[in-house]
C-alpha cells in the first residue's frame, strides 16, 4: 500500500489525516506550521506535540526530506548549486542565485527528463520519475536552511519539464504560496515549459500570477524541430497562440527564453523572424548564450553577436535582456552537475 506523503498535504487534507487519528483539528495547524514554516527535518523537533501523537505520524507518515550530496559554490559571484539525493537513492541538483532583489532558488521538477532538447544536459538519460510536490518544496527549505536566509524568488526551471509533472505542480504551488507556509507570493515564481500546448492552456485557465517561462530556442518551426523534439508534437504557431492566451487570461506577461547557440540561432534573418513572431505580443525576451556541454558541440556566439541580436530586437520595441551567467565555474547549466555524479 502507498504511503501518504504529509509533506505533499494542504491543511485541509492534514486536518484529516490528524482527525483520523483521534486529534482535534488544531493539531493540523500546528503541524502544518512545523513542516512548512520551521522546516523540521523530525517529528521529534514539533515541540507542542504529544509524544503519542509523534510516534504515530512517524510509523504511518515517514517525512519526505532531501540530504544534500555536495554543494559547489562559485568563485565569480557566489552561486551555489546543490545535489540533493532522494529517499530512493535518486539525485537531482538545485540552485541558489543571489540578487540585489532577493535569494532566488532554481529547482528541479523531475529526476531526469524526456524532453530531448538538443543543448541541455537535463535530457541525456531520458526521465527516471516526476518529483513529488514535497520534494519540490524541500530544495528550497534546505537551500534555506543551508544559508540560514529567506528565499524570496523560486524559478521550476532545473532538470524537468514542470507541465509534464502537472498535477505535482500545481500541489507545489499551492503549498509554496500558501499563509500557512512559506507565504511565498505568486508573482515571486516562474514555471518554464519547452510548450506542452494543453497543459499551457489549462495552466491559464487556473489565473494564477506566476510568470510563464516559455523556452522558444529557435525563431521558426523549422529550426526549433532540429533542436526540441516537443516541435514535432506541437508547432510553433500553436505553441505563440497559447503564450498569447495565458496573458489573455492572466494578464501577465510571458518570458520566452532563447538560447543563442553560434551559427545555429544567431543570425540577422533569426533576430527578424523572432520578433515578427512576438510581434503585438505582452512579453519579455531572455537572451541565453547557450552553456557548453560536451555531449554536444554547440558554441556560445561572440559577446559582440549577442549585443547585436538584442539590438536589432530592441529596435522593434521588445523587451529583452541577456541573462547574467551565474555560476559558470561550478557546472552552472541544467543536469550537468548530477549527469557527472552519475557517471562517477
Amino acid at each position: 500500500m502507498e504511503q501518504t506523503d504529509i509533506k505533499s498535504l494542504n491543511l485541509k487534507e492534514l486536518t484529516g489525516v490528524v482527525s483520523e487519528l483521534g486529534e482535534k483539528p488544531f493539531r493540523a495547524k500546528q503541524i502544518y506550521e512545523w513542516l512548512h514554516q520551521k522546516q523540521v527535518t523530525d517529528y521529534e523537533e514539533m515541540t507542542n506535540i504529544s509524544k503519542k501523537l509523534k510516534e504515530e505520524l512517524r510509523e504511518k507518515y515517514p517525512l519526505t526530506v532531501l540530504k544534500q550530496v555536495t554543494v559547489q559554490v562559485s568563485k565569480i559571484d557566489g552561486t551555489r548549486k546543490y545535489l540533493f539525493a532522494l529517499a530512493d537513492g535518486n539525485v537531482i541538483e538545485s540552485v541558489l542565485m543571489r540578487y540585489k532583489h532577493g535569494n532566488s532558488v532554481c529547482i528541479s521538477s523531475q529526476v531526469g527528463c524526456r524532453m530531448g532538447c538538443r543543448f541541455c544536459a537535463s535530457t541525456l538519460d531520458g526521465k527516471v520519475r516526476d518529483l513529488l510536490p514535497s520534494e519540490m518544496l524541500e530544495q528550497i527549505y534546505r537551500i534555506g536552511a543551508d544559508i540560514g536566509e529567506r528565499i524570496s524568488n523560486v524559478v521550476v526551471m532545473g532538470t524537468g519539464e514542470p507541465l509534464d509533472n502537472y498535477d505535482n505542480l500545481l500541489k507545489f504551488i499551492e503549498l509554496l504560496t500558501d499563509e500557512n507556509g512559506l507565504n511565498i507570493s505568486q508573482r515571486n515564481l516562474t514555471v518554464s515549459t519547452c510548450g506542452i500546448v494543453p497543459r499551457m492552456r489549462e495552466l491559464a485557465e487556473k489565473k494564477l500570477q506566476i510568470t510563464l517561462a516559455l523556452s522558444l530556442h529557435a525563431s521558426s518551426q523549422e529550426k526549433r524541430l532540429a533542436l526540441m523534439p516537443v516541435a514535432n508534437k506541437y508547432e510553433l504557431s500553436e505553441v505563440i497562440d497559447a503564450c498569447r492566451y495565458y496573458f489573455e487570461k492572466t494578464g501577465r506577461r510571458v518570458t520566452f527564453e532563447y538560447s543563442l547557440v553560434a551559427g545555429v540561432n544567431d543570425t540577422d534573418t533569426d533576430a527578424a523572424e523572432l520578433q515578427a513572431l512576438v510581434r503585438g505580443m505582452n512579453c519579455h525576451i531572455n537572451l541565453i548564450p547557450v552553456n557548453p556541454i560536451k555531449e554536444r558541440d554547440f558554441v556560445q556566439p561572440s559577446r559582440d553577436r549577442v549585443l547585436d541580436f538584442k539590438n536589432k530586437l530592441e529596435k522593434n520595441g521588445i523587451n529583452v535582456t541577456i541573462r547574467r551567467e551565474m555560476g559558470r565555474d561550478i557546472d552552472g547549466a541544467c543536469g550537468q552537475l548530477r549527469k557527472r555524479y552519475i557517471e562517477r
